[in-house]
């Protein structure tokens, strides 16, 4: 793609990787195919080749970003199926998170956008304030069948329970059992440890038995990626400071192996942070080592090779891939791989490379897109007549549940089980 960028504008680091980016669109169209809005809406400007040419017009003419353009790149899922499709290799994510970045300095948006968005990003980050938020929440869910748009959609996805808060808060550091084979850092995450904290807890009695000494360094908290996405990038850089400063504190210490995520919206993110930081002088080297040191769960597992299980299940699993891992990681044979090694009867709806929906907080902005997107994935999961649907997102994790009478469980859930945990609780009254 021909871009037309001043001498002066290419002397912003930015601009110059966003003029990298678009130079290597070909126009080609492979993107349309694969992207969910495309699918589902037929516009070409909600498609990743439309978005391209709304963000280039307007970061070569250096304008303020109008309303036509807020409206097609908010509906971006960042799925990222277009870079798994794009045989030129444009780095799409990249792009729109410039951009987003570009909207929310220029763009101001109508009152309760801002509030419901500033209302995010002040909440879901922080799990005693989320906390908090879901108590009350939880009290008004019935109103969600009846409130419309966003408020109804935020309490349509409250959980039917809130989950005591996990007796592992408290610890930092979880022994080996037996010989130490190894040390590596987990990140609890945010929205996760209230939302499912049982997920962590398997987490760290599947590393745990694998010779993993588990340490939670407590300055750790957020990923950074939900303001990231809203293009808060200065709060999301903080947050990946923190981080970033509390792992370096424990290779320092007494040394890591990896940074493992078990949620994989969040270790797309920090694998980006080399990127994200690349112009911070003080953090780009360290913040370069944390990405190349970061692995999924199930990334981590296949290398270092899975115990043979315990206990062997025929259950049927139909395997939802998250977008951030299949297409943000290109992680896809290991989740599917270690569920068959413990012995499930794994298989794939069709449709697998399209998004359910979640998103992030897509499914609270966008609810209308969100919930078709959610529908249709449900139809192909039920398809497959699985007696329990995996995945390896909290996000996709909850948006599902709110669909289906079908359990929906981690991924990880189903390897602690197999190996000697105790059975997922959305399972405990069909095992």
């Amino acid at each position: 793609m021909r871009t037309e960028f001043s001498i002066a504008q290419l002397a912003d680091p930015d601009l110059a990787e966003a003029n990298s980016i678009l130079r290597n669109c070909v126009h080609c169209g492979f993107c349309t195919a694969t992207c969910p809005t495309y699918v589902l809406l037929g516009d070409e400007l909600d498609s990743p080749r439309g978005r391209i040419y709304l963000i280039k017009d307007m970061l070569e003419k250096g304008k303020a970003a109008t309303g036509d353009v807020v409206k097609h790149v908010d509906r971006c899922l960042t799925c990222l199926s277009c870079m798994t499709t794009c045989p030129s290799g444009v780095h799409y994510q990249h792009l729109v998170d410039h951009a987003r970045v570009h909207i929310e300095k220029t763009y101001r948006r109508p009152l309760f956008d801002r509030l419901i968005r500033a209302a995010l990003a002040a909440i879901l980050p922080y799990p005693r304030r989320f906390r908090l938020g879901m108590v009350a929440g939880w009290a008004a869910r019935p109103l969600g069948r009846v409130l419309p748009g966003r408020l109804g959609a935020m309490l349509s996805l409250m959980p039917a329970s809130l989950p005591s808060p996990s007796p592992t808060e408290r610890m930092e550091v979880f022994p080996a059992v037996g010989r130490r084979k190894g040390r590596v850092a987990l990140l609890a995450g945010c929205a996760q440890r209230v939302l499912s904290p049982s997920i962590n807890e398997a987490t760290i009695r599947l590393l745990q038995r694998h010779g993993r000494e588990v340490v939670i360094p407590k300055p750790a908290g957020c990923c950074g990626a939900l303001v990231h996405h809203m293009g808060r990038d200065g709060d999301s850089h903080v947050q990946a400071k923190a981080n970033i400063a509390a792992w370096q504190a424990e290779i320092d210490g007494e040394g890591l192996d990896a940074i493992i995520i078990n949620a994989s919206g969040c270790g797309t993110t920090v694998k980006d942070y080399g990127f994200m930081l690349r112009n911070d002088l003080e953090f780009k080297e360290s913040a370069a080592a944390i990405s190349a040191m970061t692995r999924d769960i199930s990334e981590y597992l296949d290398e270092i090779g899975m115990d043979m299980p315990v206990r062997v299940s025929d259950m049927t699993v139909a395997y939802h891939a998250a977008c951030s891992l299949q297409h943000g990681q290109k992680i896809t044979a290991p989740p599917k791989d270690l569920l068959k090694q413990a012995g499930f009867d794994v298989v794939e709806p069709k449709e697998s490379h399209l998004c359910c929906g979640s998103a992030g907080t897509y499914n609270i902005l966008q609810p209308a897109i969100a919930g078709r997107l959610r529908d249709r994935k449900i139809d192909n999961l039920t398809a497959t007549q699985p007696q329990v649907i995996a995945t390896g997102n909290i996000g996709c994790l909850t948006q599902l549940a709110g669909g289906t009478d079908t359990p929906v469980v981690h991924t990880v859930e189903l390897l602690d089980w197999a190996t000697g945990g105790p059975a997922p609780a959305q399972l405990s009254d069909r095992v």
